[in-house]
């Protein structure tokens, strides 16, 4: 039958592989280890022309100097040597790399990778360099600065709520901070530094704010947080009633407002409550600047006491209206 001839073929080809002992199959592995030994070796000894990369460092001063972006570590290049000396590249083993020289900052940012060949032909332990496969080795160095800086607080933020009142000068500490780093980052940080607290205050604060700047990876700051002391105090709502000057109104005529008073609201530190001399506020009405489309004045607040804040008038606008005197 067909089947059984196939199979007695099948059988005849896998007769020389059957195992005559227990250490059959041991000593096959190890006749090919050995042959495979022995042609590793002679592949290794004989010589080899290749594309490989290749390690190169920079040297350059590092307290005058400082690269904006990473490094290049490895160029291509095409070298000819024996296996044994290629492997060991290969695997990175006791390899030197080129050494790239950058005495001061350079005006170009490359060099060009055939003007690596003397280093790199100082550096070849054992292998020939054939030529330089990459064309061009780009860099990006700055001066090393180091400028300091003054910390104020973010003149446009609102320390405090709507009730509250910061007393004194703001503490900072430290007053100012040092940046070290690429001469163009360190340049563009403003100066003074601002710093923003992290909300409104409704009390006297002592506060860590974090120094907070790009690059840093780049720049360094001698300070990571600053303290900030703020005085805080409570305020008082109040408000008054005046009767607005007027001045430069014409004459032989009478004015009629409404309203005939204005009334002033204003806030004080609640130490401020009992000393504060109330009848200091004075309003005046310009006629200099009357409004005949709407025939209205604005009361201007002239004169205030020491110690009100936030002082504000109402009405905006008063209606005058102008009568020629009999």
């Amino acid at each position: 039958m067909p089947a059984e001839k196939f199979r007695n073929i099948v059988l005849w080809a896998l007769r020389p592989f059957k195992p005559r002992t227990k250490q059959y199959w041991r000593i096959v592995l190890l006749c090919f280890v050995a042959a495979s030994t022995f042609w590793l070796l002679n592949a290794l000894n004989k010589s080899y022309s290749t594309q490989t990369t290749y390690p190169i460092r920079f040297v350059y001063p590092e307290s005058r100097l400082v690269p904006v972006k990473p490094l290049p570590e490895e160029i291509i290049i095409n070298v000819t040597g024996k296996g044994w000396k290629l492997l060991r590249k290969s695997l990175k083993v006791d390899v030197k790399p080129a050494e790239v020289q950058i005495g001061s900052l350079p005006r170009n940012n490359y060099v060009l990778g055939s003007s690596l060949r003397p280093a790199l032909v100082n550096s070849l332990d054992g292998l020939v360099l054939n030529f330089v496969v990459t064309d061009t080795i780009y860099f990006d160095f700055d001066e090393k600065i180091r400028r300091r800086v003054a910390l104020n607080l973010d003149p446009k933020q609102e320390i405090t709520e709507d009730r509250f009142s910061v007393v004194g000068p703001v503490q900072i500490e430290p007053d100012s901070i040092t940046f070290l780093g690429p001469a163009t980052m360190v340049n563009s940080i403003p100066d003074p530094f601002l710093l923003r607290l992290p909300g409104t205050l409704s009390a006297s604060a002592k506060l860590e704010i974090p120094i907070n700047f790009d690059n840093k990876p780049l720049v360094k700051a001698n300070a990571e947080q600053a303290i900030v002391t703020v005085n805080v105090q409570a305020l008082v709502q109040e408000e008054r009633q005046i009767i607005p000057e007027i001045v430069n109104a014409p004459a032989g005529h009478t004015l009629n407002l409404r309203p005939s008073f204005v009334l002033v609201r204003y806030q004080l530190l609640e130490d401020s409550v009992a000393v504060m001399n109330r009848d200091t506020f004075r309003a005046v009405l310009d006629f200099a600047k009357y409004n005949p489309r709407d025939s209205t004045l604005v009361p201007e607040l002239i004169q205030k006491p020491t110690g009100a804040r936030r002082v504000r008038i109402w009405p905006e606008r008063i209606k005058a209206v102008v009568e020629a005197d009999r």
